[in-house]
């Protein structure tokens, strides 16, 4: 039996879930859905494996007795293995990124600022999760959010090693500067 996901009415990707499943679900007619074979997502009304969760509403009014109303039709048995492939790829995690950028540095340089990474670290360990419970969107944001928080903690310890190389040219051009005044002192004769 194929294993469904399904699009809410808020537009969150949910599954997977068996027909019976569905049907305690309560998707209409124009509800997308998805399952492994598929192409594309489409209209659960539109899909054939379905059809009977929407004739079985309809038909309580009729006069058939109800038993005949609620048998579903035959299904081809389908195993696969409880896994299911995804029709988008994963979205990149940041993980690794993530944590470099944020620990790297902060042992470096000591910028504690760096360590706004740690939310990059967060929501880079929710991408595969979310996206092993088939919330594409949940996982998509999440993707997002990480790379952001990763690349604000890498151009601060950027413009803080920037900020550091820069103080230490100041340091040995006064450090320069104040010798060639000491030489320039006593080359001419006065005493200090």
């Amino acid at each position: 039996m194929n294993r469904y996901f399904y699009i809410d009415s808020e537009g969150k990707q949910k599954g997977t879930f068996s027909p019976e499943e569905l049907k305690v679900e309560n998707i209409r007619k124009d509800t997308l859905v998805w399952t492994q074979g598929m192409s594309e997502w489409m209209r659960a009304a539109d899909v054939a494996e379905l059809n009977y969760l929407f004739e079985v509403s309809s038909s309580f009014n009729s006069s058939q007795p109800p038993a005949q109303q609620v048998t579903a039709p035959p299904v081809q048995q389908v195993n696969y293995n409880n896994s299911y492939s995804h029709s988008e790829p994963a979205p990149k995690s940041w993980l690794v990124e993530s944590i470099l950028a944020t620990v790297l540095p902060f042992l470096l340089c000591g910028s504690f600022l760096s360590l706004l990474g740690i939310i990059g670290i967060v929501n880079a360990s929710k991408v595969e999760s979310l996206y092993a419970r088939g919330d594409y969107a949940g996982s998509l944001e999440a993707s997002k959010q990480a790379g952001r928080w990763t690349k604000i903690a890498l151009w601060i310890s950027v413009a803080w090693i920037v900020l550091w190389i820069l103080a230490v040219i100041l340091i040995i051009a006064l450090g320069v500067s104040m010798a060639s005044v000491g030489d320039i002192i006593g080359n001419s004769g006065y005493e200090v």
